[in-house]
């Protein structure tokens, strides 16, 4: 045997490590120093290995570039997630009641649902975001003259519209927020405050018009131009758009066939008005703003028509959230302290000279949520509603609801017939009709 090849197998370890190093040093030039990383990795973190000339800040908050070029490098970084490539928009889980604050900032649009009670679209964005921007826009196209020359929005509607908006402001102040008001068309006016707050996200209920479902799909495509999601939430009926047991398109064109369909649904539980709202943005400094007058609307209170010299009834209506619990709470306890009348002068519903709750003012501005209407009366006064409301059916009052939610579902029939034609695509051109033999008695 060759005693040179015989030495050769039988070097010395410390002759061993010196050839490798030497190896390392004639090869290590031409590879990126994240290759270096990976070799040591099992010795020290990578993060005390990164060129200080790629991460200016120090090792404790470790900042990775959003685009990298060397293949190699990505994929070293890629073992540690904290070196992993981060994304341009901030990760957004499809699971929102995973998503605790999840969002850097979002907005929230109110519409006609000026509470904070019921109000899922306020509570999701202040559960999945760091910080929510409350938005009010008094759109110029609701107010001014229609093509026939009246008043799109009378004096009387936009002051109780400017009222609900105040009370609206007061309630989320005391709840550690505000609620910034601009005169503009929301496509515009949301859009320069989302650039403004960087805001991930825009939160807002659907409507039920043909206006407002335009307006929704500007929205949508404006929003989508910058990079901003648009959730919409469901939440101006007694019964849930998602909870019906028919598609939209299919809902039957009578009411009595839409009553017969839905009358054995569960209606969703209230949600609860949060004690502490996620403070607003602090990027952009963005100004709440003035709540316009009528003047600033362009409406003239003295043109306001009276009767008979009276001031007209709409002045006692003062708009707002807390009004609108108010009157339920009375007009409650009052069902409760009468007793009902006899059936047989098919007198099944609350009399008196009020017998109407007259609440439709707050229901239509979203000041408040059917349900929490449904709930109050059911706490404060369901025996005596269910023993006025009783219809013959043999005595057999659990398969029947009481007036109050007949009225409900009269107002969930129209609101949904309405969302069911005013979608552009929708083809259909059946009539809507009414069956007056499912009216109530």
């Amino acid at each position: 045997m060759d005693p040179k090849s015989s030495r050769s197998e039988i070097q010395e370890p410390e002759e061993q490590e010196v050839e490798e190093q030497q190896k390392i040093q004639s090869f290590a030039p031409h590879l990126p120093i994240a290759s270096i990383s990976l070799s040591l990795s099992t010795i020290l973190p990578s993060h005390f290995l990164n060129p200080p000339k790629i991460f200016a800040q120090p090792a404790a908050t470790v900042k990775v570039p959003t685009q990298i070029s060397s293949p190699l490098f990505k994929s070293t970084l890629s073992a540690n997630p904290l070196h992993s490539t981060l994304p341009l928009n901030p990760l957004r889980p499809s699971d929102p009641s995973g998503a605790a604050a999840a969002r850097r900032s979002s907005i929230v649009w109110f519409r006609n649902d000026l509470r904070v009670h019921d109000n899922e679209c306020l509570n999701s964005a202040n559960n999945e975001s760091m910080s929510v921007l409350p938005v009010y826009c008094f759109d110029p196209r609701d107010y001014g003259k229609s093509s026939s020359g009246f008043d799109k929005t009378g004096p009387h509607r936009a002051t109780f519209v400017i009222e609900s908006v105040s009370d609206l402001r007061k309630n989320l102040v005391a709840r550690g927020s505000n609620l910034v008001v601009r005169v503009g068309k929301p496509e515009t006016v949301l859009v320069e405050l989302a650039k403004a707050v960087g805001a991930d996200a825009v939160y807002a209920h659907r409507e039920i018009s043909h206006d407002d479902v335009k307006a929704e799909d500007k929205i949508e495509k404006v929003m989508k131009e910058e990079g901003i999601d648009v959730k919409f939430f469901w939440g101006s009926t007694l019964y849930h758009v998602d909870d019906l047991p028919f598609k939209l398109e299919e809902m039957p064109t009578n009411y009595g066939g839409f009553r017969e369909k839905v009358k054995s649904l569960e209606v969703r539980k209230t949600i609860e008005a949060l004690d502490q709202l996620r403070g607003m943005p602090s990027r952009g400094d963005v100004e709440t703003g003035d709540i316009p007058s009528l003047a600033d609307l362009g409406l003239n209170p003295s043109a306001a028509p009276s009767q008979n010299g009276r001031p007209s009834a709409n002045a006692s209506l003062a708009g707002g959230e807390t009004e609108a619990l108010q009157r339920v709470k009375k007009f409650a306890a009052e069902c409760e302290a009468q007793p009902p009348k006899n059936e047989e002068n098919h007198q099944d519903s609350i009399y008196g000279a009020n017998f109407s709750c007259k609440i439709s003012p707050w229901l239509s501005m979203g000041c408040l949520s059917p349900r929490s209407m449904f709930d109050e009366l059911k706490k404060c006064a369901s025996k005596k509603l269910s023993a006025a409301s009783k219809m013959e059916d043999g005595g057999n009052g659990s398969t029947r609801v009481n007036w109050l939610m007949y009225e409900l579902m009269w107002r969930d029939f129209f609101r949904f017939i309405t969302k069911k034609y005013s979608t552009a695509r929708q083809s259909s051109t059946a009539p809507v009709t009414v069956c007056t033999a499912a009216a109530v008695s």
